[in-house]
């Protein structure tokens, strides 16, 4: 039987490859480590509807906001038409005042504190919903 050049390769390869991937046999080294456990996955962080999966602030705000055009100019935390809702949580804090005067500006809308585009005023939202809207938003701080 002759053997050619290609085949006697192939067989140089296909013995390499069993060798180096132990034949098939487990050796006392291989089974001791199969048998030990793998280091723990670092911890993962929560993302928001874990994290407030029960706060009612949140559940009522975020209802809102998807039902209403917010998202059209906004988003968590990129900036598209106006500020991200994190960036607007980073610039002010969660105090009933500040709800009251957010709240007051996503009815009337507004100009300049997010640069020259202005914000559409939003009438036909009560002083409620903007300011569930509002707190919302404002959970959103990193």
């Amino acid at each position: 039987m002759k053997i050619t050049k290609n085949l006697a390769f192939a067989l140089v390869a296909v013995a390499g490859f069993t060798f180096a991937c132990g034949g098939g046999e487990q050796t006392s080294e291989t089974t001791a480590t199969s048998t030990t456990e793998a280091p723990a996955a670092p911890a993962q962080e929560m993302s928001l509807e874990e994290k407030y999966q029960n706060d009612p602030i949140y559940i009522k705000g975020l209802e809102k906001v998807k039902a209403s055009d917010c998202t059209s100019c906004h988003m968590v935390e990129r900036k598209i038409v106006g500020p991200s809702y994190a960036d607007v949580a980073a610039k002010y804090e969660a105090t009933e005042e500040n709800i009251e005067m957010l709240a007051k500006k996503v009815i009337e809308g507004g100009v300049g504190v997010w640069g020259e585009v202005p914000m559409t005023p939003h009438p036909s939202v009560s002083i409620e919903d903007a300011k569930d809207m509002v707190a919302y938003i404002l959970l959103l701080k990193k």
